[in-house]
C-alpha cells in the first residue's frame, strides 16, 4: 500500500483526500533578489467559521521534493491528510502551506551533515515569505494567537527548528520531522513544547541531527518529546501525522502561556 493510501486508511477515509478546499492565495514580497514578487501559497479554513470564534493556525513547511511554483506539490502529506472531512471536523483550524521556490531553501542548513549548523543572522528569503504570510493571516483571520503551531518535514523540518528559534514566543508548539538545527541556540526554545520525529534508518537526513537537538534542549532545561522510529527511513512523517497517538492531537492540545 503506498504512503498516501496508507495514511488515508489510518485516518478513516476511503480515498486520498481532495485538496480543493485549500484556497489559492498570493503574497507579494520585496527583499533580497525579489521586488514585488508574487509567491503562491494555499490556505485551508475551518469547514465552518462561526462568528466571533477564534481558531488555531498551523504553518506547514514542506520538504525539498515539493519545491516549485505550481502551488500544488506542497499539499502532499500533512496538508492532504488534514483536509479529510473527519479530521477537519475534529480539528477546525486554519492551515497555511507556502511553497518554496526551486533550488531555494527554508534554511541554509547542510542536510547531509551530522554536525550542527550555525544559524545565520538573517533568515532566507523563502523563510521571510513564510513569516510574512503568517503575519498577514494573524492580522486578517479570526486566529487564536495562543494556538499558532509550526511543523515541517525534511527541509521543512530544518526550517521548523530555525523558525522556532527565531520566533520562540510566537508558537504554542513545534513538530520538526527528520530535520535538525543549531544546537547552540537550543536555549531559545527550552520553554517551547517540542515533539521531534526521525527514522533511525534515514539515509537523507542523519538521525543524529534530531538526537543532538533533543539533547541540547534537555541540557538547556527543556522537556522535549522525541520519537525515533525503528527501521524507518526518510518517511517518518506518515507515523507522526497519522497515528492516533501521534503529533496531531498532542500539537492541538498545546496552548501558549499554559506552561
Amino acid at each position: 500500500m503506498n504512503t498516501l493510501l496508507l495514511a488515508a486508511a489510518l485516518l478513516g477515509t476511503t480515498a486520498v483526500n481532495d485538496t480543493d478546499a485549500y484556497e489559492h492565495r498570493v503574497y507579494k514580497y520585496t527583499g533580497g533578489e525579489y521586488k514585488d514578487e508574487e509567491f503562491k501559497y494555499r490556505l485551508l479554513s475551518p469547514a465552518t467559521v462561526e462568528p466571533g470564534k477564534k481558531y488555531p493556525i498551523v504553518l506547514f513547511l514542506h520538504g525539498a521534493g515539493e519545491r516549485g511554483d505550481d502551488n500544488e506539490a506542497q499539499l502532499k502529506y500533512f496538508p492532504t491528510w488534514m483536509a479529510a472531512a473527519k479530521t477537519r471536523e475534529k480539528y477546525p483550524c486554519f492551515i497555511i502551506a507556502p511553497q518554496c521556490r526551486d533550488r531555494k531553501t527554508w534554511s541554509q542548513a547542510n542536510w547531509a551533515a551530522k554536525d550542527s549548523d550555525a544559524m545565520p543572522k538573517e533568515p532566507t528569503d523563502q523563510m521571510r515569505v513564510a513569516i510574512g504570510i503568517l503575519d498577514n493571516a494573524m492580522k486578517t483571520l479570526p486566529i487564536d494567537d495562543r494556538r499558532a503551531y509550526l511543523t515541517g518535514l525534511s527541509m521543512g523540518g530544518y526550517g521548523s527548528w530555525e523558525l522556532a528559534m527565531r520566533q520562540p514566543d510566537r508558537f504554542a508548539a513545534v513538530v520538526p520531522i527528520c530535520g535538525g538545527g543549531d544546537e547552540s541556540q537550543a536555549a531559545r526554545i527550552a520553554k517551547l513544547p517540542v515533539w521531534a520525529w526521525h527514522g533511525d534508518a534515514d539515509n537523507a537526513v542523519p538521525v543524529e541531527r534530531s538526537r543532538r537537538m533533543i539533547e541540547a534542549l534537555k541540557k538547556a532545561g527543556g522537556e522535549p518529546k522525541y520519537t525515533e522510529l525503528k527501521d524507518v527511513g526518510h518517511d517518518s512523517w506518515t507515523a507522526a501525522y497519522t497515528r492516533e497517538d501521534g503529533a496531531i492531537p498532542w500539537m492541538f492540545g498545546q496552548v501558549r502561556g499554559s506552561r
